[in-house]
């Protein structure tokens, strides 16, 4: 099972996800790095383990503001080892094609048609289900049908980002049941070693983690359980 540390990106700096509530995010304290920038934030988590892949997730982008272009410019840079994976709602345009770095398209950024014109979906890009909760944040006939879906699928539930909620094992379970031909990543409410080997049991591929590394629920001794050398 992949375990890959997210980083959420506000007005250039790393910011604490809690609950999809944006608006109250605040920039991130964590024993890991003496501030909030993303260089030494990344460079704080690849203490922990030598991640072969890093979520960056645009919430300027997201927010309907402009991209981070430079920022992320330079930290793919600052990072030459390192995968990126960028959810910029969809304004990743000029990255792709990049060898480095994954488009993950979100739900919540689709226009309502938008999946039909993506059919079928770049093989190569990742797509993120997200949910507040119980509701979906997208197009409601992409939960029709996976027709159009990559095989790489995040379900992201918000509500349970930095919480210590647990993960939406139910979710995994549906999804896997009635989808089965993807690969799914979990986004939300991971709290600690318990949790990553009860979502590998329930066949999820890989796990998004942020909360969990940085307060230290989740350190060396766990991933390397869980992850190779």
């Amino acid at each position: 099972m992949e375990l890959i540390p997210v980083i959420d990106l506000m007005q250039g700096v790393v910011v604490h996800a809690r609950g999809g509530q944006r608006d109250q995010y605040r920039p991130i304290e964590t024993t890991l790095s003496p501030d909030a920038s993303p260089s030494r934030v990344i460079d704080g988590l690849l203490t922990l383990w030598p991640f072969k892949t890093v979520y960056i997730a645009d919430l300027d982008a997201l927010m309907g503001r402009e991209p981070q272009w430079r920022l992320i410019n330079q930290l793919m840079a600052a990072f030459p080892e390192t995968l990126f994976w960028l959810d910029a709602a969809g304004f990743d345009a000029p990255w792709r094609g990049i060898q480095r770095l994954v488009s993950v398209v979100a739900s919540e950024s689709l226009e309502p048609d938008l999946e039909e014109r993506l059919s079928p979906w770049p093989k190569e890009s990742i797509l993120s289900l997200d949910f507040m909760g119980p509701l979906f944040k997208g197009p409601p006939g992409l939960l029709a049908s996976d027709r159009c879906w990559p095989c790489r699928v995040i379900l992201m539930n918000l509500t349970r980002v930095g919480s210590s909620d647990g993960p939406h094992q139910a979710q995994l379970r549906r999804f896997k049941a009635e989808f089965p031909g993807h690969d799914y990543y979990i986004a939300g409410g991971v709290r600690h070693e318990g949790d990553l080997f009860d979502l590998k049991a329930a066949g999820a591929k890989g796990v998004l983690l942020a909360s969990a590394l940085h307060d230290g629920r989740i350190g060396p001794s766990s991933l390397s359980i869980m992850l190779p050398s």
